[in-house]
């Protein structure tokens, strides 16, 4: 079973935990059918503990263990985490940290304008995947 189709089940069965105004545009093209493999780099995340020990996360969490996917095929933490934070939380809940660059190999973001300008950064601007045509960034941006 993939993961998208392990969401799709835990969300018929737990409606009432998704709010109206998530951010389910961010992970889907079209309204939850499909996963479009947006996530949030997770290497560099900061996040309030009480989001990851919430009855909803506890519940989705447990749901995506049950069905051995973490294991049999690697469900990884961001991806996890992105689809959560889409599920559970508001945009306005998020923060993109576009003022401090990161790198993980081949990938990497590099700030951009005054960020970028303030000199602490040796990346170039142009190379930075924030600015990529297949980046997420414009999805999340433009909710």
């Amino acid at each position: 079973m993939t993961l998208w189709d392990t969401v799709k089940e835990f969300m018929a069965d737990n409606a009432d935990l998704i709010p109206a105004d998530n951010m389910m545009d961010f992970i889907s093209n079209d309204g939850g059918r499909t996963y479009n493999l947006c996530h949030f780099w997770s290497n560099f995340e900061i996040a309030d503990l009480d989001f990851w020990r919430s009855d909803a996360y506890t519940r989705f969490f447990s749901h995506l263990d049950r069905k051995g996917g973490f294991y049999y095929e690697r469900w990884g933490d961001a991806p996890v985490h992105s689809i959560a934070a889409a599920l559970f939380l508001r945009k306005e809940q998020t923060h993109f940290f576009g003022d401090i660059g990161y790198r993980h190999a081949p990938l990497q973001l590099c700030p951009q304008g005054d960020a970028w300008a303030r000199g602490r950064c040796s990346c170039d601007p142009k190379d930075s995947f924030d600015v990529a045509e297949n980046s997420c960034l414009p999805k999340w941006l433009a909710l």
